[in-house]
């Protein structure tokens, strides 16, 4: 999953506080630097939590006595980069941020350790029934196994302009049927206002946007059988209703955003409407990025009338690289479980990562305190679903099959039946 948020400031009081990394370093891992001469190097993804994690490197350190290098990169690169010391067993990285939708790509080509055995063995350290089923089964698991282990799970939710519904006069919608028509509403070219922004761009970007939509109106990917269902006749609603959207409701150029272009729309003052993955929350009130501080709400994804809310969640695991030694893989899987701990996950997101995934998270005072949207993301999760972009080996083919057909709809150079007509002929090829 791609975001390229900007990242909020972090705090600058001291990380983690003296008292937590005493905690950490006499209790959970011993005074005696266990891994002292140990180096990690993991690969990241550049979302809010990539900086975080090189921040929270001497902590770690200082808790067990390893070094930990991290590399930020790109969506493309990341998967470029790492995919490729995967296959050539140059062992360059030992931890990678997996996206959720690589995972079925890991489990059949082998590129990570199979954890089950060890979150089983380490169920109570981890405290794993604080963290949330769809979180677990969804960011680390592959047909019952651990290819990697969550660590930052997004929820997909509506991001709004409070005082622009306001003085509209118009509630919040819970229909996609609504959203539609708002999104018109509160569009002014005039004021430079645009109801509604989504991403338009060639690729991954449009795909898993449009992908959202889809489920939310009733459609899916794949058949009863498994196999593509890309043409099918809520596909094609859904997509046409998509097309609505970006030619009565968006802003100009739309169709060239990706991640971080639909984020500073909605930051900066211009799109009334969109859904997003909820790490980019945090920023909607930094007056150091945001335009719009103190008049940004969050709601759960409005869903199709007459359909069952369930709402998508995305995200990422931390995946340990198979080709490296047991030495290695056992330093790794010490630092996933510190980085899940309890203690330091609620660090982890009081310094900006977004990445909320215990039930504890979304009661403590400390983060509700600065987060007030945790309960709509407590909400997602409660009746969340992971598996609307399909976590198959064949999913990276399927994206790039469906982010040319939909920008080629929504650039107007297809017909939304066509589009995926002929994208459904090429999908079906790979099984």
């Amino acid at each position: 999953m791609k975001n390229n948020f900007r990242i909020p400031g972090l705090r600058t009081t001291s990380l983690l506080g003296a008292g937590l990394v005493v905690l950490l370093s006499t209790t959970a891992y011993g005074q005696d630097k266990p891994l002292a001469g140990v180096t990690l190097t993991l690969a990241s993804q550049n979302d809010q939590f990539g900086a975080v994690l090189a921040k929270m490197a001497p902590m770690f350190k200082e808790a067990t006595g390893a070094d930990l290098k991290v590399e930020i990169m790109d969506y493309g690169t990341l998967l470029t980069k790492t995919t490729a010391d995967f296959v050539g067993d140059t062992k360059g990285y030992d931890l990678v941020t997996m996206d959720i939708v690589w995972a079925g790509s890991y489990a059949e080509n082998g590129y990570s350790v199979d954890l089950t055995d060890w979150v089983k063995r380490d169920a109570a350290e981890i405290d794993l029934d604080d963290i949330y089923p769809v979180v677990l089964s969804s960011l680390g698991q592959y047909e019952g196994k651990y290819v990697a282990f969550p660590f930052a799970a997004y929820a997909n939710v509506l991001a709004y302009r409070k005082d622009l519904f306001d003085a509209a006069g118009l509630a919040v919608p819970t229909s996609m049927e609504d959203l539609v028509e708002d999104a018109k509403k509160l569009t002014d070219p005039a004021k430079n206002q645009y109801g509604f922004v989504a991403n338009g761009q060639k690729g991954p970007a449009v795909a898993q946007d449009w992908m959202q939509y889809n489920t939310q109106m009733g459609g899916s990917i794949l058949g009863a059988d498994g196999k593509p269902a890309l043409n099918s006749p809520e596909n094609v609603k859904s997509l046409t209703v998509y097309k609505q959207l970006f030619t009565d409701s968006a802003p100009p150029g739309a169709i060239e955003y990706d991640w971080g272009g639909r984020e500073e729309s909605f930051r900066q003052g211009i799109a009334a409407m969109m859904q997003t993955w909820s790490v980019g929350a945090p920023g909607y009130s930094d007056p150091a990025v945001s335009n719009i501080v103190g008049k940004a709400g969050i709601a759960p994804a409005p869903v199709g009338k007459g359909l069952k809310p369930e709402y998508g969640v995305g995200g990422w695991g931390m995946a340990i690289n198979a080709d490296i030694d047991d030495k290695q893989k056992e330093a790794a899987w010490t630092f996933i479980k510190w980085l899940v701990s309890k203690p330091v996950h609620k660090e982890f997101n009081l310094e900006g990562a977004g990445s909320f995934m215990r039930k504890s998270e979304m009661t403590d005072p400390d983060l509700t305190a600065k987060f007030d949207f945790l309960p709509v993301v407590a909400t997602t999760y409660e009746n969340g679903n992971g598996e609307y972009r399909p976590r198959i080996p064949q999913y990276p083919e399927i994206q790039d099959i469906l982010g040319s057909a939909v920008n080629a709809v929504l650039a107007g150079a297809a017909e939304p039946q066509a589009a995926l007509d002929e994208a459904q002929a090429e999908a079906i090829k790979l099984f």
